[in-house]
């Protein structure tokens, strides 16, 4: 645990928290500062800052939290659609340094969250460095 991290804080019980669930690898709660009504963010008990330092079946059950979670709350919320966010580092704007999942319950009429813009990306030159990777079995799947 970091000392500073405020979610090894909520974890500890040192900050309340609205929790949703937990178990021994997991805790879900409610968002403090939430962008619509239900917005739940799902960590790892065990501090990691990101997806980069995060243990594959740890992510996985948060991955599959996610999706039980996502369809308690299309039917008990009356959601149409949900995001399912994680920001990873300072420059894709991820605000606490532990890993974190956003569930964000969406409604038809709610207000955009982002607006994606147009990059100018060598397709070829990218797929080249990802599918070398993979192949590579340097990441194995």
């Amino acid at each position: 645990m970091k000392d500073s991290c405020i979610f090894c804080k909520i974890i500890a019980g040192e900050l309340p928290s609205n929790k949703v669930y937990e178990d021994k690898a997991i805790l879900a709660f409610l968002d403090a500062n939430p962008a619509s009504e239900g917005h739940t963010l799902i960590i790892p008990k065990e501090h990691c800052e990101n997806i980069y330092d995060i243990e594959e079946e740890t992510l996985s059950k948060i991955a599959v939290l996610s999706k039980k979670l996502a369809n308690i709350y299309k039917e008990r919320l009356n959601i149409d659609n949900i995001n399912i966010l994680n920001s990873n580092g300072k420059y894709a704007q991820q605000d606490v340094p532990h890993y974190h999942m956003h569930l964000i319950p969406r409604k038809k009429d709610d207000k955009k969250l982002f607006k994606w813009g147009k990059q100018e990306v060598n397709h070829k030159k990218l797929l080249e460095k990802i599918v070398l990777e993979l192949a590579d079995k340097k990441y194995p799947v």
